[in-house]
């Protein structure tokens, strides 16, 4: 495909983050597309999930409709309701094919909506207003989400064009896709963070609402197909999920045989606020991951590493 026709691409992202320094080397940009075909109870990006257009509503900075209605007065779908309280109740099954006019009324930012569509050209040409960073420290561009192959073309026609104009790629990845779609976008990126959640499937199923083995499957076709990339397997690690030795050494293991970093993420609460703009209820309640358990894994991690060395 041409530079011409790979700009005028469309994807959706909902957020593009500047001056990142954990998505990758050097100092980066974050691209974070809409979509992931995973649910996992931990996620803290509830609003990266669906991949259309959503609408949230932060009941602290409503005015309530005592003192403004405009949100009300240009609903085309009659979805928006007065509440006990005098704030509103939204029934989103009928926001579902709505231009959302009520967020761009909405005069303190209560309503807002998660999701643009923007074109390659529009995304890289944000991202490029950071290039001197990236030339001074290896930094780039990285796609993040949801997950970036649940939009493979848009994924691949940003990596591609990315690549024209000399920026570092990189892509985080649950590694739940058809590798008919990573593949193609592999061959413009630089390195990747790839997450595993746990090994055992059943167990994956349950947390996930997806089988592991195709995630597995396409980490060993990275190996074999793209020797030279640099890929980095994370783990979040999720109190009552597996926080345990046995799940951890499993996964440090398979790094090891395949020779690839491995890294633990410790479980955070961050984006729990998230779930109550988009009236949905947060799966992991008020759990906390204990912080000699982590210090305990991360011993597991680098004895396994060590011994395979």
């Amino acid at each position: 495909m041409s530079s011409f026709e790979d700009k005028k691409t469309t994807g959706i992202t909902f957020n593009i983050q500047k001056y990142s320094v954990h998505d990758g080397p050097g100092i980066r940009t974050v691209v974070f597309l809409k979509g992931c075909p995973l649910r996992c109870r931990w996620c803290s990006n509830p609003e990266s999930q669906r991949r259309r257009i959503e609408l949230a509503y932060n009941t602290g900075r409503c005015l309530t409709l005592t003192k403004c209605v405009r949100c009300v007065e240009v609903c085309t779908m009659n979805a928006i309701t007065r509440a006990d309280d005098d704030t509103i109740s939204i029934d989103r099954a009928l926001c579902e094919e709505c231009g959302m006019f009520c967020a761009e009324a909405c005069p303190s930012k209560a309503l807002i909506t998660y999701g643009t569509t923007r074109t390659v050209d529009e995304v890289l040409n944000v991202v490029e207003q950071d290039s001197v960073f990236y030339a001074r420290s290896g930094g780039g561009i990285t796609l993040s989400g949801g997950e970036p192959f649940a939009q493979p073309a848009f994924s691949l026609a940003l990596l591609r064009e990315a690549r024209r104009r000399h920026i570092h790629t990189a892509v985080e990845t649950c590694g739940y896709a058809s590798w008919s779609d990573m593949e193609p976008a592999l061959e413009y990126v630089k390195f990747v963070h790839y997450d595993i959640k746990s090994l055992d499937d059943e167990k994956h199923r349950s947390a996930t609402g997806v089988s592991n083995v195709r995630i597995i499957e396409n980490l060993r076709n990275i190996r074999s197909r793209f020797p030279a990339l640099k890929v980095v397997v994370r783990t979040p690690v999720i109190p009552g999920f597996n926080d345990t030795e046995e799940d951890i050494r499993a996964i440090a293991r398979l790094t090891a045989e395949l020779e690839v970093e491995y890294q633990l993420l410790p479980y955070h609460r961050l984006g729990t606020q998230k779930y109550t703009f988009l009236d949905r209820q947060a799966p992991m309640g008020e759990v906390v991951l204990d912080e000699q358990v982590m210090t305990a894994l991360n011993a597991v991690v680098a004895a396994e590493h060590a011994t395979d060395g």
